[in-house]
């Protein structure tokens, strides 16, 4: 089982979080296409479930929240990119070209976290760890196994990581249209032009679970009012497919090709 047991890099792709209209259904829904585990949290969290698989930390459901009079937040998948230094990687972002949507906040003794948009507006999160790290299982059946930026400008992004994260953005041996994003010499992610996306997509990060039997899966979520966005197809990495929850988060699932 590929177990997490320390923090990730700075740049490092660590947990993945939902808000969604209705928490409870999004935890079923998911037990039983993935089989996480998990309830709402305490209210001090704001009902923030941490659901895990095999008994480690797998991803976060949340009920959405908006303030009084805006509008409720997309429901949507974030990822989160690891950090030593909350405040710093703020002040990194900023300076880079990025929006802040949500400065600097304490989650209790867990860690650190903010929310911003890069330059052409695909959203993400930073989380600085504390008691909680992020994920604890990954590249496995049911677990995140890939983070992908679909995005407008691929120079501009590749300066923009570089100087809010050190995260390098290279094309991928054998293709001019999909980029690795590396942290430290190891591949942590991907990235791809937006213009491959339907019209009218905005700059997104997109996020990938691994599964055993992708049309198998794909079935299972029909069946419990899950959305195919992109019907299961092979490619250089595998068998994948990109599929939404019955409230609407895109995601994709993929059975990897044999290494």
């Amino acid at each position: 089982m590929p177990e997490v047991t320390e923090p990730y890099p700075t740049g490092t792709p660590c947990w993945i979080d939902l808000m969604t209209p209705d928490q409870q259904a999004a935890l079923d829904f998911y037990r039983d296409l993935l089989g996480w585990q998990g309830q709402a949290g305490p209210a001090e969290y704001g009902g923030y479930a941490v659901c895990e698989l095999h008994g480690r930390p797998v991803a976060g459901i949340a009920p959405q929240h908006a303030p009084e009079g805006a509008p409720e937040p997309p429901t949507v998948w974030t990822g989160y990119l690891a950090t030593t230094d909350a405040q710093a990687t703020q002040d990194a972002i900023v300076s880079a070209g990025g929006t802040l949507l949500l400065p600097v906040t304490d989650v209790g003794r867990l860690g650190r976290m903010l929310l911003a948009a890069d330059p052409q507006g695909a959203v993400f999160g930073v989380w600085q760890p504390g008691e909680f790290f992020g994920a604890g299982v990954v590249n496995e059946p049911g677990a995140l196994i890939w983070n992908e930026l679909h995005t407008s400008d691929v120079p501009a992004a590749t300066g923009f990581y570089g100087e809010a994260f050190g995260i390098e953005i290279e094309p991928m041996e054998g293709t001019d249209s999909y980029w690795e994003l590396r942290v430290g010499g190891r591949t942590v992610g991907g990235a791809t032009r937006l213009a491959d996306d339907p019209p009218g997509t905005p700059p997104h990060w997109l996020t990938y679970f691994a599964v055993d039997d992708v049309d198998a899966t794909v079935d299972a979520l029909v069946k419990r009012g899950g959305t195919v966005l992109a019907p299961p197809f092979d490619m250089v990495a595998g068998r994948m497919t990109v599929v939404a929850d019955p409230h609407g988060a895109p995601f994709a699932m993929i059975k990897p090709a044999p290494m």
